[in-house]
Order: structure tokens, then C-alpha cells, then sequence
């Protein structure tokens, strides 16, 4: 039943001869006879269903048999006869065998990071203004653990990367509220921040170590003092005495990314991080930079390559190994396997091979 009415269109309607319906079930012949009694109900031909009397008695089991009257009806048998048996996904494992899977043991938790009035905000096109006043009125993860260091002392000593260990964050209330259980199991992540955002990533490196704060002035404020900027924070914070935040951030890319990334990070890191020691830079991370080029070539010929490499970088900024007093190599640019491609010729060459192309 569905909304009061049988489903299966029960009762039909009396009909004297039987029609083919062309897009359909057939229309039987249901005379109009006497109801028949049949406990407490009144049922006459409108309510039989069709049946087959030579599979009732063969098969001693109802079997309801309809003429396939359309092209879908048959297109539908056809697909329900080959499209195969039912299958399941089975996973076998011996008996007392220990199976941990660390990555889905820890549940991730990303953390906002943006700065001050520049809370990224999504919205589509004509409702600008409404997405400000939703985010107006809706708090993020950073401004919440804001609020939470304000209204409850025992969550001053845990960082905002750690927040997440101790409260969860409720979407609804936008809240943190203290974790019952399963904390030792979440990670919270900041997202990656590049240092040509020198601000937000500054204040990353400050949300990584401080606790406490309540506001973004908070932040900013270390003995007393109130500084103008973000990085102003991180060096009266200690935090950049000598390149130690360059090594951490060589550190951290080389956990997850190519030494072609690496390379662009180191380069990125010479041009615009303001590095003290960079042959020092490069010596305690060549292994991970020359990673690649050492596995392709040899250990003696692979930093060589690395340097090649890293040089050809280093010309977007303005800087060569010279400058940065980094060992100089002599090498072609063709040993390095990566072309410099004409745009305008490979355009025309895709353009003339485009129609060249078939119809499919």
C-alpha cells in the first residue's frame, strides 16, 4: 500500500475481452461476476491475480507469467538473465593474525589557518553577500578554539594542532567540546602553507607552538609587547634563531614529497626565506634533495645533477649557486631530461593532429 492505494493498481476494472496493451501489461477479461465471501472480505474478479494453471499444478507455487508486450520489457529480461551471479567481496585472514592498519586507525582533522579579516569564504555567484552574513555568523575552527582558551583556563596548555586530541569540533554548534573518548587516535592537521604567503605562513609556525591564545592580537603579543607582524612574533618568539625553520620545513616537505618538489622548495626557501647558512642548508639536506639523481646515477654524480637542477630554479629569483656560495657544476642542460618546449609550435603541432582525428 501506498498513500491508501494498493501499489499494484488492485482492484482492476471489469473487462469483457482481452487487450494487448502496446506499452504495457495486458488488460485480461475480467467478467463481472458475484463476489465470493472470503473471511471477512467481499472479492470478486477485479481483485484475482493472473496466474498459470499448468504451472500452479507442476510447480505447486504461484508463478505470475505476462506477456512481454515492448521493446523495454524485453531489453529488461535480456539484462536480468546475463548480467551474472550476485557477488560479494571477501576478505580471508588466518586465525589470530595481527592486522593494524595505522592510516585507518587515526581519523584526520584538518584545522583552519587564514589571517585576520581573511576567512576564505565559498559561495556561488549572486549570493556574495549572503555568504558573508552565514560566515558572519558562524564560527571556524581557529575563531571556536579562540573562544574555547577564553571561557575554559584548562585548555590553555594544548596547542591548536593538539585541540583536536582533547575536543571535538561540533559543525552544528560550530563548538569545540571536550572529548568523551578516542582522542588518542585524531590527528590535527594544519594545511600546508607555502613562504611566499610569508604572513599565514608565519602564523602556522606560531599556531604549531603557542597555547592559549584567545584572538589574533593574543597571538601577536609575546612579553607584554605587541608585535606588527606575524614573522616580528616568530622572532621575538625564539623561533627564528639561526634557519631552523627552514630545516623544519625541508624536514616536513621531504616526508611526502619528490625531490622535484623539494628542489623548488629549496629554491623558493633561498629566494624569499631569508636564510642565514644556505651551503649548510644544502648539506644537511642532500640525501633527501639528491635522492632521485643519486638512485638514476651514482652517489658521487647525483649531487651534481641536484645542483644542475636546483640552479635552473634558482634563475626565477634572481639567484645562482655562485651567489648563494653553493659548489657550482658544469653541466648540459640536455642531461637533465626535461625540454623546453616551443608553446606555439607544440599548439600547432596538437591543432593539426586534432584534425586528423575520426568522428569517434
Amino acid at each position: 500500500m501506498r498513500d491508501g492505494q494498493c501499489c499494484k493498481s488492485f482492484p482492476k476494472q471489469f473487462k469483457n475481452d482481452t487487450e494487448e496493451n502496446v506499452n504495457g501489461y495486458p488488460i485480461y477479461r475480467r467478467r463481472a461476476t458475484e463476489p465470493v465471501q472470503v473471511g471477512n472480505y467481499s472479492i470478486d474478479n477485479r481483485w484475482v491475480v493472473p496466474y498459470n494453471p499448468w504451472f500452479l499444478k507442476n510447480f505447486n507455487a504461484h508463478i505470475n507469467v505476462e506477456v512481454c508486450a515492448s521493446v523495454k520489457s524485453v531489453k529488461y529480461l535480456y539484462k536480468y538473465v546475463y548480467k551474472g551471479h550476485g557477488a560479494a567481496s571477501v576478505k580471508i585472514q588466518k586465525e589470530g593474525a595481527l592486522d593494524h592498519d595505522e592510516i585507518l586507525s587515526f581519523v584526520e582533522v584538518r584545522l583552519a589557518v587564514y589571517l585576520p579579516q581573511q576567512q576564505p569564504i565559498v559561495y556561488q555567484d549572486g549570493q556574495e553577500a549572503q555568504a558573508i552574513e552565514r560566515a558572519a555568523l558562524r564560527k571556524t575552527t581557529l575563531t571556536s578554539w579562540f573562544e574555547l582558551n577564553k571561557n575554559y583556563p584548562s585548555a590553555h596548555n594544548i596547542s591548536y594542532s593538539d585541540i583536536p586530541q582533547y575536543y571535538i569540533f561540533d559543525k552544528s554548534t560550530t563548538n569545540w567540546k571536550k572529548r568523551q573518548r578516542g582522542g588518542q587516535n585524531v590527528i590535527g592537521r594544519l594545511p600546508v602553507v607555502s613562504i611566499l604567503d610569508t604572513e599565514r605562513y608565519y602564523l602556522r609556525m606560531l599556531l604549531l607552538r603557542k597555547s592559549g591564545a584567545i584572538s589574533f592580537d593574543d597571538i601577536l603579543t609575546v612579553n607584554g609587547l605587541r608585535c606588527i607582524t606575524f614573522q616580528q612574533e616568530c622572532q621575538e618568539y625564539g623561533l627564528l634563531r639561526g634557519d631552523q625553520q627552514w630545516h623544519d620545513a625541508l624536514n616536513d616537505a621531504a616526508q611526502f614529497q619528490s625531490p622535484r618538489q623539494l628542489h623548488m622548495l629549496f629554491a623558493m626557501i633561498c629566494g624569499f626565506g631569508e636564510v642565514e647558512d644556505v651551503p649548510d642548508l644544502w648539506v644537511q639536506h642532500q640525501v633527501s634533495l639528491c635522492e632521485d639523481f643519486v638512485h638514476r646515477y651514482s652517489e658521487q654524480t647525483g649531487p651534481h645533477y641536484a645542483l644542475a637542477d636546483i640552479e635552473e630554479l634558482l634563475t626565477s629569483y634572481n639567484l645562482s649557486l655562485q651567489k648563494l656560495h653553493l659548489p657550482t657544476v658544469d653541466l648540459p642542460a640536455s642531461v637533465l631530461e626535461r625540454a623546453n618546449f616551443d608553446v606555439v609550435e607544440e599548439q600547432a603541432k596538437a591543432n593539426s593532429y586534432t584534425m586528423q582525428l575520426n568522428s569517434e
